[in-house]
């Protein structure tokens, strides 16, 4: 790999095989899929929409957005800047991390994250998806060098093993396909909200599942799926408190995939 490789994150959402292109996207079986006028692409099966405008509503996504214009999370945009700058590690030497953000809404954590390793002269191949394509629709004008899709995270359009970190913010814990499309060795990063959300994720970066239950092999020895990077969460700081004091609660956690001999 090279800092030249090909920027192709995507996988088929009809037959799973892999999918080229620059506009137009397509597999060997013959599925195409059109990049809007924005910069996304409708990775969604019809099929699999409950609803005409699954998501969050256009209302929904502007409130969320001036929310986060405004700073009120800047603390854990920093931080998950700087842990992607830290922790995350390409496949090979002089090659792009891949950055898949998984529930990107907007994109805002994806601008935090570009800044800091433009300045850092770190190149990038971030790819981003959520469901509502209001949220995409912006992330994908604001971040012209990304890839976005509109997709759902327990069926990811991405190819097995293509992201060398993933970044979960606030979205659904898909705990099955973020271990499908993080390669062995590669990084997850989650921030929760909620304190039920966080016990969540402590135990299925501990064990591999919610409940918390460690596996063991044959002779006895515990089969877990991450070595946890961040003993201790990131929380908001004394200054974020007082200026958003419902942060109280947030928290991002990371870890690595391990290597299985």
């Amino acid at each position: 790999m090279s800092k030249n490789e090909p920027f192709a994150p995507w996988q088929c959402p009809l037959c799973g095989e892999k999918l080229t292109g620059d506009s137009t996207l397509k597999c060997t079986k013959g599925h195409c899929f059109d990049r809007a006028k924005e910069g996304y692409w409708h990775l969604l099966p019809v099929q699999s929409m409950r609803t005409k405008a699954p998501g969050d509503s256009k209302e929904m996504v502007a409130a969320r957005r001036a929310f986060l214009n405004a700073g009120y999370y800047g603390i854990f945009g920093q931080a998950a800047g700087e842990l992607c700058l830290e922790y995350g590690q390409p496949a090979a030497p002089g090659a792009a991390l891949h950055l898949l953000d998984a529930g990107c809404g907007e994109g805002w954590y994806d601008r935090c994250i570009a800044q800091q390793f433009a300045k850092a002269g770190r190149p990038l191949q971030l790819a981003g998806f959520d469901i509502a394509k209001p949220a995409v629709r912006l992330a994908a004008k604001a971040l012209p060098a990304a890839r976005y899709a509109v997709a759902s995270s327990f069926s990811q359009p991405v190819r097995t093993g293509w992201a060398d970190l993933l970044l979960n913010c606030f979205s659904p814990f898909a705990q099955e396909e973020f271990q499908r499309v993080l390669r062995p060795g590669g990084r997850l990063v989650v921030i929760s909200y909620h304190s039920l959300e966080d016990r969540l994720v402590k135990n299925f970066l501990r064990s591999g599942n919610f409940e918390g239950r460690i596996e063991k092999d044959f002779f006895g020895k515990p089969e877990t799926p991450f070595e946890i990077i961040t003993r201790k969460a990131v929380t908001p700081s004394s200054e974020e408190l007082v200026r958003n004091p419902r942060s109280r609660s947030a928290k991002l956690r990371a870890a690595a995939k391990i290597v299985r001999q």
